[in-house]
């Protein structure tokens, strides 16, 4: 084919697309990667090869207009980007892919480039591009067990609507996080308290360090328990499961063969697939468990939870206290409070890995807290102190 002259608009157009195709591509592997064989990692796992087919379509075209492909290797996730992948959860991860995927549907591909070829091809992309917002927000009406776009899914999500006992819980790094965060919280406002009532004396090292020791131990406690009892749900999840089985087997065999047909086997294979494992109670658990329970075993550790619940909030909890080790007065106060709130914005922004906020947004709400709480609590150490 023939060199063609290359209109501005449409080279940006297309260099902006095939940017966005290989961070998607990146997002949605990693995402496949943490999902594993599960249906929604299939789900995932497709879109991505899709995005890597859409990638070349954009550089067949980019060729034809005489254009140097770039490096995909210069284009590359954030780390905040490549933690959230890996960490936040997926449910808010595939919400964030799902308004990108419709950014590019209403505006990236639609607008017209002022070359008929390249918006035909850019038109391609984003009837394709529309099946996978689809895909992401089926994912996530399944996992709200709301209304689906198809009869096998409605059908499917009626019946897990009736079974709300079904759970899922966060990792022990979250914990740790919002432990730190914690400790840092009230250890800080200790700090600040003391210091304004006293002027900044030994008893600030004193209330501080032994405020940490309370909120450490606190808190591995809790999350010991809050673990534990997590656990035990699960458990009771299976078992409730199994007693489905039992009680309601019609039900459980619609059940097995709505999700082979999700997998796209046609209904009377899936029926006849059911039907089999009927017989066999403990196979059609081991079966149908994982996909609707998420997985057949208990949650996470309760000692890996508390420890780093209490480790995370004893460290965090130590910030505002250390400077006391060595100063004192108005020194050691001011010292803490820099410190305190440089860690504030620290850790507010590492909690934005799991809400998905901007990091520098999280960090700064967070040092805000901070300014408050110290605020308030050393003003009240300073009416004390005054009113004594």
């Amino acid at each position: 084919m023939a060199q063609q002259t290359a209109p501005r608009e449409a080279v940006a157009r297309l260099l902006q697309a095939w940017r966005g195709e290989v961070q998607a591509r990146e997002m949605y592997t990693l995402l496949a990667e943490r999902m594993g064989s599960t249906r929604r990692g299939e789900i995932i796992r497709a879109i991505a090869d899709a995005e890597a087919s859409h990638r070349s379509r954009i550089e067949e075209r980019l060729r034809e207009l005489g254009q140097t492909i770039p490096d995909p290797s210069s284009v590359k996730l954030s780390v905040v980007q490549r933690l959230q992948a890996r960490l936040a959860p997926v449910e808010s991860v595939i919400a964030r892919m799902e308004a990108a995927e419709e950014v590019e549907i209403t505006d990236r591909y639609k607008r017209s480039t002022g070359d008929p070829d390249t918006d035909a091809v850019l038109e391609a992309i984003r009837v394709e591009e529309q099946g996978h917002s689809r895909s992401l927000e089926s994912m996530e009406v399944a996992h709200n067990a709301g209304p689906a776009p198809s009869s096998v899914q409605s059908r499917l999500n009626r019946i897990l609507g009736r079974e709300s006992w079904h759970r899922t819980g966060a990792g022990w790094i979250s914990g740790a996080i919002y432990g730190a965060n914690d400790g840092l919280a009230a250890v800080f406002g200790i700090v600040a308290g003391v210091s304004g009532a006293t002027g900044g004396s030994s008893f600030v090292l004193t209330a501080g360090l032994f405020g940490a020791i309370a909120s450490g131990l606190s808190m591995a406690t809790g999350a010991f328990l809050a673990e534990r009892s997590e656990n035990e749900v699960a458990a009771a999840n299976v078992e409730r499961e199994r007693q489905e089985i039992i009680e309601h087997p019609d039900e459980e065999k619609e059940e097995v063969s709505l999700f082979y047909q999700l997998k796209g086997i046609d209904k009377a294979m899936a029926d006849r697939l059911a039907e089999q494992l009927s017989d066999n109670p403990d196979a059609l658990l081991r079966v149908h468990g994982p996909e609707e329970l998420g997985g057949l075993e208990s949650g996470g550790n309760p000692t890996q939870s508390a420890i780093a619940a209490g480790v995370s909030t004893f460290i965090g909890a130590m910030v505002p206290v250390m400077p006391f080790f060595w100063l004192q007065g108005s020194r050691g106060v001011i010292t803490a409070a820099i410190v305190s709130l440089v860690a504030h914005f620290l850790v507010g922004a590492a909690k934005s890995l799991f809400t998905l906020r901007k990091w520098w947004s999280a960090g700064l709400e967070m040092t805000l807290a901070g300014v408050i709480v110290g605020g308030i609590t050393y003003g009240i150490g300073l009416v004390l102190k005054f009113g004594a």
